[in-house]
């Protein structure tokens, strides 16, 4: 089941730099993450992707690069430092585009699949956000969170944001990988969920 606390939300950038960190821990964790998501972005094999959430632009670059041709969109809030980074990140069949995830301005399946890495606990609908992912992706969503309360203990167990109990600032929403199927199951057939640690991430089959 998930919560929202009265935190609130940091809507665009990491608090922490996860994929860009020098502490071998994290290092070790990320490469975990980004290997479980590579595999199942290649079990996709999408025809296209709207990135919702896309941040820096860090994955979506990637994406596009792995996709050749195949068009892909990262979407996010305007901010100033976002932009200047998704500036260093492109590629020809990639487009960034400032909006919010609440109601795009996309057709229905007009993208092969709809991601959002990381972005779910940050915001205030997510249930109305996956379900406007849903509608406009014909084939597939492919989403991760943190998964909990694992995520919260681990923070209280180094020592970080012990006065909110372990939560992450931003993070208004919390699922264990249980809660976080039901909800996506609601859109279509879950045919891969992984936990590379500590995190949970879904692959979904659209109906």
């Amino acid at each position: 089941m998930s919560t929202t606390s009265a935190a609130e939300a940091v809507p665009t950038g990491n608090t922490y730099d996860k994929y860009g960190s020098t502490n071998p821990v994290v290092r070790r964790l990320m490469s975990n993450f980004e290997r479980t998501l590579g595999e199942l972005f290649l079990q996709a094999s999408p025809s296209s992707v709207l990135d919702v959430g896309c941040g820096e632009g860090v994955l979506t670059h990637q994406w596009a690069l792995a996709l050749g041709d195949k068009r892909i969109v990262g979407i996010d809030l305007d901010d100033p430092k976002l932009l200047a980074e998704q500036a260093t990140r492109t590629a020809p069949n990639l487009e960034y585009r400032v909006m919010k995830a609440e109601n795009m301005p996309f057709s229905d399946d007009e993208f092969g699949l709809a991601s959002a890495i990381e972005v779910l606990e940050h915001v205030p609908d997510p249930a109305h956000t996956v379900a406007e992912m849903a509608r406009v992706a014909k084939d597939h969503l492919l989403v991760s969170v943190p998964r909990e309360p694992l995520w919260r203990g681990l923070n209280v167990a180094r020592g970080a944001y012990i006065k909110d109990l372990g939560n992450t600032p931003g993070h208004v929403n919390h699922w264990s990988k249980r809660s976080f199927v039901k909800l996506l199951s609601q859109h279509g057939e879950v045919v891969e969920a992984r936990s590379p640690f500590p995190w949970t991430m879904l692959l979904v089959k659209l109906r």
